[in-house]
């Protein structure tokens, strides 16, 4: 056996899990802190907060009683209150007996029922505070592309480039250049060429050259566990040829690979200065629209870009938390969306996918730099609270029906049912675990 040869697969493991659970203990450690820090104001008592499950690493005490632990198995974490039996929030009988009543006020079983409920809400609701800082943090750093369109930096690329940075961009193909809003419809109605001819301001005075299409076939970004990362293409690479296709936009490259029906394609592309050679094969995706429906389509995972980056300017605290906020909603208003389309049977459940996938894409947009990995905590910080708010027991979605049980009929569930209902939620979570797991394995 070549044990050298297994040391590279080996680090990628290594960087796949490493990436997998720093995303994990990001999201779990603020989805339980929302717990604790509302159960605080709320004037219930925490025993022990956790981050991590199993043998404790390191603990520490603080002033209000609480036990501060991080454990073995980095799997997961949890808030025990004052009344638990267990990280479930299960009752404990004996302990609660114990109390006087002012004591057992201050437990997650005796405190008033508004407490109870918004301390259960405030998991999944920082889950969703996170990702709108994230997304604004990484909009506010990244900037908004300004008018007038103007060249900060120059993307490499195989084809003659007469741009140069602080170019201000008038015209291309003799055609005005339009604002910023109206740019992508301008630029689907250029020729498809890799050679166009630009009218810029430079230096104060007007002037032509010759730059290739401002959307050419750059590979500006990749999709996690994509047909494109499985080809080994890389950011920053240029298609040249599909099939022996020449190509010069990122639209004639969109148009044949929508049309190959899943055939593999033959691609040969530029990388810094060399031409390669690979193989695709486009796989069938179902993509999200903003009105809620889904739409099918074959891809390979390759995001565009333009031929260079604009200048940008900061945009507002309130413009970039709108924005985190919005694209928060999308993914929430996605998921519902595809788990009513998976379940009609409109789209494949290979759309659902298990802890092995999610690692998988965690691994890959960490390998993309700090943003593309931000980013992804952040959509799967959306997803995690919004899977917690299912209405299955277990869950804290569950625990809110059992608090509007409780509203309504004056009372909360009896202790058998309590139990009855946390078995079956069980064993709903775990069906639908090996159910996504199955699909890591199986699914393309």
């Amino acid at each position: 056996m070549d044990l050298i040869g297994l040391i590279p697969s080996f680090g990628n493991v290594l960087f796949t899990v490493g990436a997998f659970v720093v995303a994990l203990l990001v999201i779990v450690a603020v989805h339980e802190f929302g717990h604790y820090i509302v159960a605080r104001f709320s004037g219930i008592d925490a025993d022990v907060f956790s981050l991590g499950m199993g043998p404790v690493l390191w603990s520490r005490v603080d002033r209000h009683g609480t036990r501060w632990q991080i454990a073995a198995l980095p799997v997961g974490g949890y808030v025990r209150f004052s009344g638990d039996a267990n990280a479930a929030s299960g009752r404990d009988p004996a302990a609660l007996a114990a109390m006087d009543e002012a004591r057992r006020h201050r437990t997650m079983h005796g405190a008033p029922l508004w407490a109870r409920a918004a301390t259960v809400a405030a998991g999944p609701v920082f889950n969703f505070l996170l990702s709108i800082a994230v997304f604004a943090g990484v909009i506010g750093f990244q900037g908004i592309a300004s008018d007038p369109l103007t060249i900060a930096a120059l993307r490499p690329v195989p084809y003659e480039q007469g741009l140069q940075v602080g170019d201000q961009i008038l015209a291309i193909d003799g055609r005005k250049t339009p604002a910023l809003a109206d740019f992508e419809p301008f630029v689907q109605a250029l020729p498809a060429s890799d050679a166009l001819r630009y009218r810029v301001l430079r230096d104060g005075r007007e002037t032509e050259v010759v730059g290739a299409h401002p959307y050419p076939p750059l590979v500006v970004a990749l999709s996690p566990s994509s047909a494109a990362s499985d080809a080994g293409i890389r950011a920053g690479d240029v298609i040249l040829e599909a099939d022996g296709t020449p190509v010069a936009t990122f639209a004639q490259l969109r148009a044949l690979v929508g049309q190959s029906g899943g055939k593999p394609i033959r691609l040969r592309l530029w990388r810094d200065g060399a031409t390669l050679e690979t193989t695709v094969t486009p796989r069938r995706v179902d993509l999200p629209r903003r009105d809620g429906g889904f739409e099918t389509r074959w891809l390979v995972g390759i995001t565009g870009g333009l031929l260079f980056e604009p200048q940008t300017r900061r945009p507002s605290l309130a413009r970039a938390l709108g924005y985190g906020a919005e694209q928060t909603w999308f993914i929430v208003r996605s998921s519902v969306s595809g788990l009513y389309h998976v379940i009609a049977g409109d789209i494949s459940s290979c759309n659902l996918r298990g802890p092995v996938g999610i690692a998988q894409s965690s691994g890959e947009a960490a390998s993309q730099g700090l943003t593309s990995f931000l980013w992804f905590i952040a959509v799967l910080s959306t997803a995690v609270g919004f899977l917690n708010l299912f209405p299955i027991p277990v869950l804290d979605g569950g625990h809110l029906v059992f608090h509007a049980y409780e509203a309504v009929a004056g009372r909360p569930p009896s202790d058998f049912a309590m139990r009855a209902l946390m078995t079956v939620g069980l064993a709903l979570i775990l069906t639908m675990m090996v159910f996504a797991l199955t699909n890591d394995f199986t699914c393309p």
